[in-house]
């Protein structure tokens, strides 16, 4: 079950960005759909778990553009909020030559998401509940506290972050941030230097159960009850970021949906971060489960 957002991404791709006041031209334009809730509940179906997602659209074409996406990809959306006054979301995204990117979200439909929503949701056959925070941040709450309290897995992945109260980390089995969201977490500016495993102990000391850090072109930390686990990330060739983490989230939460190891789950979402930085655009980049497992099986 993904309580999570959709929006259309709109890309533009120059060399390099823009300072305060400067026009630059792109080189290239395009549009195609994203929100970490979509992408992830996508991922979760190519990674081939089944996958219902909770999200909310507008009564407009970028609207039905995701409906007949979610239909085709086999995403369950009969949660999905339809119509009202507001718009399907949006996303501008700005990439650079060298793969970085910059990205400003319009919240648009999203902001429906609420925890009636949430607690309307029928849980029976769920195991995994993964929520993210490009929705209201009541939406993300509820979502962990009706996966807690129907026995799921619950997975968070902080992002675009924002600070969150004890409350809604101690309903968290699993925490997936990357270094700057985990500073964030713990009060910290986005780039302060803290020691990773001390980031993990702090989330740790509130509530959290396992903290999976991301670390990029570094692979991933597991710190949980045990010994960290560090699980290193295959070498690729860095077209596109934009989807790596939603292609983590999704990997991880389909892996242990299916009956899989966190362990596991982990190594198979390092490597479905890694085939998503290889593509241009988020949902051609995420991977299907026999990418994933080929890449697994050529590490070796």
């Amino acid at each position: 079950m993904v309580v999570g957002s959709y929006v259309t991404g709109l890309t533009m791709r120059t060399r390099r960005l823009p300072v305060g006041g400067e026009t630059v031209l792109a080189d290239e334009f395009d549009h195609g759909p994203g929100g970490k809730g979509s992408n992830q509940a996508i991922q979760i179906a190519r990674a081939g778990a089944r996958a219902r997602l909770l999200s909310a659209v507008g009564d407009d074409a970028f609207g039905q553009d995701a409906l007949d996406l979610w239909a085709a990809e086999g995403v369950d959306a009969t949660a999905v909020l339809r119509g009202g006054a507001h718009p399907t979301g949006a996303a501008m995204i700005l990439l650079e030559a060298d793969g970085e990117n910059r990205i400003i979200v319009f919240p648009g439909a999203n902001e429906r998401l609420d925890a009636d929503a949430v607690a309307a949701l029928a849980l029976d056959d769920a195991t995994v509940m993964l929520t993210q925070l490009e929705i209201p941040g009541e939406a993300a709450g509820a979502a962990m506290r009706a996966g807690r309290a129907a026995g799921l897995t619950t997975i968070l992945n902080p992002a675009p972050v924002r600070p969150l109260p004890d409350a809604v980390l101690a309903d968290t089995d699993i925490i997936t941030p990357n270094e700057s969201e985990a500073r964030v977490l713990t009060g910290r500016a986005p780039g302060a230097e803290v020691d990773e495993l001390e980031l993990c102990a702090q989330l740790r000391a509130r509530g959290v159960g396992t903290v999976v850090m991301t670390l990029g072109a570094r692979g991933a930390l597991i710190a949980g009850d045990g010994p960290p686990v560090r699980v290193p990330a295959p070498a690729v060739t860095v077209v596109d970021t934009t989807g790596a983490g939603d292609a983590f989230a999704g990997t991880l939460a389909a892996t242990l949906a299916d009956g899989g190891t966190l362990p596991e789950g982990v190594q198979r979402a390092v490597v479905a971060g890694a085939l998503a930085c290889t593509k241009l655009g988020v949902v051609p980049s995420l991977a299907t489960a026999a990418e994933i497992d080929a890449l697994r099986a050529a590490q070796r």
